[in-house]
């Protein structure tokens, strides 16, 4: 009841005419909340106490009385009105709360200091979780690498002493043999020091990176080049700093490690396609139409990559570069590739897979590559429009927080590019001469036995695999490692591929890589592939 109705009631205490003072209670309510007669019965229990309050008595402390004895009224008719559902919430509420008052409380262990011996025996059964959950085998030969004496060519000395076919660096072109780059190099040095010790943005930049930036763009006709320190990084670095969460790449199932990391690091969906199957390619981009057309709204936010390699290094193939980008215009796709094998070692003059198929650059939204392959030196670098390579020097973390390439790797660089500008031409068909040759003589070789060798004639990259996997993963994997043992005994020195295969999104079948250097002679190939064919035709007897 509120304090209107109070006052109201204690002005008309002596009165009795009980009907004026019903209807003046239904006039202030408005919306009836007490009957005539419920009115006439508060009435009368409200007037004898006014009848019986002398003058000095208080009419604030009669209000609170009333008002308490009209709350516990209404709550008593309230709980008689409830149903049963609420009576027996309010039950268990009310025992809960008589269980938290009367309950006895543990006492708290939060302080309680241990005695020395108690702690003792708690470090004597306490057993540390080891760092390595799953140590490797420590006699695994991947934990024991072949060490080279000397300077590493065409020729390779692993500490015996004895000279080998060297089949296993990537040194394509052989421009690490090259006096006027070694020359170049220790100019630099004694110029710059060794290293920059220091990222790009924090006095880690010499006019020798710039130069390098200038000349890599300017020699594969796009607007600019950015330049990072390590060729892995470019790649895991590049494709994170466009694509991002929501975004969508499609990919070849047989890209490289480095882009894998990549991929993973943009959090992005990834779709992969079969090796250079257009087909399935084109099957995924038209199932990807469909989904965009019942939802143009995220289809517009949604952007679209597509990540290949000029020439796979897991297979030793050449990309399908005029399909891909046929798709490419006809499905609104960035195009990344990755040209770290391809580049010195494809086209005319030895600019990669554009230059191989005759296809303009503005086909082509970025170039990634490594330096450590056909330049025989360190680092990687990008190159494409100002407008997408300026992003990287502000997103690229490896760009970002490395220390930049030392300058005399960089000046080794711009000379090795200043031969392939020169000789290029002359360079890249040598090369791809040997590469058929070592093709054709391998195809002879391993004709007999249960291996053949994959990938396109004319690059420099090739894999022997067993023509019949034989069902598990290790065996193989030792069948080739015992073949590597072999030939190093027999005077080359070839490697078998490694994969971490808990990491890959694919698993790829175990292999022996063979990598092509331009200066090889007819005589070494032939003893390439006569060694090759001789050991598995006994080993796979």
């Amino acid at each position: 009841m509120s304090i209107y109705h109070l006052s109201f009631l204690s002005l008309t205490r002596q009165s009795a005419d009980f009907t004026v003072l019903s209807k003046c209670l239904s006039h202030l309510t408005n919306k009836q909340e007490f009957k005539i007669r419920r009115a006439h019965d508060t009435s009368k229990q409200i007037v004898p106490m006014f009848h019986e309050s002398s003058p000095a008595d208080s009419f604030a402390a009669q209000l609170e009385t009333m008002a308490t004895q009209w709350n516990v009224y209404e709550n008593f008719q309230a709980l008689l009105q409830a149903g049963p559902y609420h009576l027996a919430l309010e039950g268990v509420l009310l025992l809960w709360i008589l269980w938290l008052l009367t309950a006895k409380k543990q006492p708290s262990t939060k302080n309680q200091r241990l005695s020395r011996k108690e702690e003792e025996d708690l470090l004597a059964e306490w057993t540390p979780e080891p760092l390595v959950p799953n140590p490797p085998d420590p006699n695994h030969p991947d934990l024991k690498p072949r060490v080279v004496q000397g300077k590493l060519g065409l020729h390779v000395d692993l500490g015996s002493g004895r000279e080998l076919v060297n089949v296993a660096s990537h040194s394509y072109l052989n421009l690490n043999a090259r006096d006027e780059i070694e020359k170049e190099v220790l100019e630099c040095l004694h110029r710059y020091g060794v290293g920059s010790c220091g990222p790009r943005g924090f006095y880690g930049t010499t006019q020798v990176h710039l130069e390098l930036e200038e000349k890599l763009a300017k020699f594969l006709n796009f607007e600019m080049g950015v330049l990072y320190s390590y060729g892995f990084s470019t790649i895991a670095s590049a494709i994170p700093a466009y694509s991002k969460s929501g975004d969508l790449i499609f990919a070849d199932e047989r890209v490289n490690f480095a882009v894998q990391r990549g991929l993973q690091a943009s959090r992005s969906k990834v779709i992969y396609f079969r090796h250079n199957d257009m087909k399935h390619l084109e099957e995924l981009l038209e199932e990807q139409d469909k989904l965009d057309n019942k939802d143009p709204k995220k289809a517009c936010a949604t952007r679209r990559y597509l990540v290949v390699e000029g020439v796979y290094i897991n297979t030793g193939k050449i990309c399908p570069l005029p399909q891909l980008v046929e798709l490419r215009q006809k499905h609104k796709l960035r195009l990344f590739i990755d040209e770290s094998i391809s580049f010195g070692t494809l086209g005319t003059n030895g600019k990669g897979v554009l230059d191989h198929f005759n296809i303009p650059v503005e086909e082509v939204d970025m170039i990634m590559a490594s330096l450590e392959f056909a330049l025989a030196t360190t680092g990687g670098f990008c190159v494409g429009t100002n407008f997408v390579i300026e992003h990287q020097r502000l997103s690229g973390l490896g760009y970002c927080f490395s220390a930049s390439l030392p300058p005399m790797l960089a000046a080794a660089a711009i000379k090795a590019l200043d031969i392939i500008e020169d000789e290029g031409p002359r360079l890249v068909v040598d090369l791809q001469e040997k590469c058929k040759a070592m093709h054709e003589a391998l195809e002879s070789h391993l004709a007999p036995s249960k291996v053949e060798v994959v990938g396109d004639p004319i690059t420099p990259v090739k894999h022997v695999v067993l023509k019949e996997p034989l069902g598990n993963h290790e065996e193989e994997c030792d069948l080739f490692r015992k073949a590597v043992k072999k030939a190093e005994e027999e005077g080359v020195a070839v490697v078998s591929s490694s994969y971490l295969v808990d990491k890959e999104a694919f698993n790829h079948p175990p292999s022996l890589r063979i990598t092509v250097n331009k200066d090889l002679t007819q005589e070494e190939i032939e003893i390439v592939a006569k060694v090759l064919g001789s050991i598995f035709s006994i080993s796979t007897a």
